[in-house]
């Protein structure tokens, strides 16, 4: 008996023929011979198989002043605090699983009461609201709440979307990129023209975008496009092969460009606060 992965090119004549997904000349096969076969779905990209964790980590470097210190514990949450920045993401707790999987959660064992007493106090000796970013669909989250957390905001959840830098840049190929003036300082990238601008940063191949914005009165002529054009090419130029950004799951206008650019939502995650 043997096998092959790959995709059927060919079903007549008595033969099978099949593409290698591994790369290598066609095989036939004599459909006699064959004795099972079942579809396979394609393999996910490589930037799509990492960890909600992981991905979340990478995205730090839009906040270079962030301090992120673990919670005492086994529960591998991770407080994060941000002098300068006032985005929820650089001041909440990372309440993620530290396991491979989202459906292979650590359980309750990793992080109790006490867990969650430390996430308070610890905000509270420096000012600050408690806040968790939890997976939308977690036992992380099914716990704050059964401990009186409610959502932070009315936003909806956020969506963490991911594309290839390549794909991207296709996609915003021919705008005039010439009048966006680009500085970058401490790894992070700013970009603007009258009346839009963003913010990227890159680290470890991966280019993340954040603040994309555009004035009210300056709206449908394609400024977004222009600058998120501009701060890929930065990326680019720096070697990043992935491009994440992090959107509001109720902002249909940013989420039409994002999927025209070919960017795709890696997880969802919501913010919890305690109750009153």
């Amino acid at each position: 008996m043997t096998d092959v992965l790959g995709v059927c090119t060919a079903w007549a004549d008595g033969v099978c023929v099949v593409a290698p997904s591994s790369g290598g000349p066609p095989v036939t096969i004599r459909i006699a011979d064959i004795v099972s076969g079942k579809p396979v779905p394609p393999r996910p990209s490589p930037r799509l198989r990492v960890t909600p964790r992981e991905a979340q980590v990478r995205a730090f470097a839009l906040f270079p002043d962030l301090v992120v210190t673990p919670v005492p514990g086994p529960s591998g949450w991770l407080l994060r605090s941000s002098a300068t920045a006032t985005a929820r993401r650089a001041n909440s707790v990372l309440a993620f699983p530290t396991t491979s999987s989202e459906s292979e959660a650590l359980g309750r064992d990793s992080y109790d009461v006490a867990t969650v007493t430390e996430v308070e106090a610890s905000y509270r000796a420096i000012g600050k609201p408690a806040v968790a970013a939890v997976l939308a669909e977690s036992e992380e989250r099914t716990f704050l709440a059964s401990l009186g957390w409610v959502p932070e905001s009315s936003d909806a959840d956020t969506q963490f979307q991911l594309a290839s830098v390549a794909t991207a840049r296709r996609a915003l190929r021919g705008g005039d990129t010439d009048r966006v003036v680009v500085t970058s300082e401490d790894g992070v990238a700013s970009a603007s023209v009258p009346g839009a601008q963003g913010f990227a940063a890159y680290a470890d191949d991966w280019v993340g975008f954040r603040g994309i914005e555009v004035a009210p009165e300056h709206r449908r002529q394609g400024l977004a496009r222009t600058v998120m054009a501009a701060l890929l090419e930065w990326g680019a130029e720096r070697g990043a092969t992935t491009a994440y950004l992090q959107v509001l799951g109720h902002n249909a206008p940013a989420l039409a460009l994002y999927d025209g650019m070919g960017f795709t939502t890696h997880h969802t995650y919501a913010y919890l606060t305690p109750g009153a």
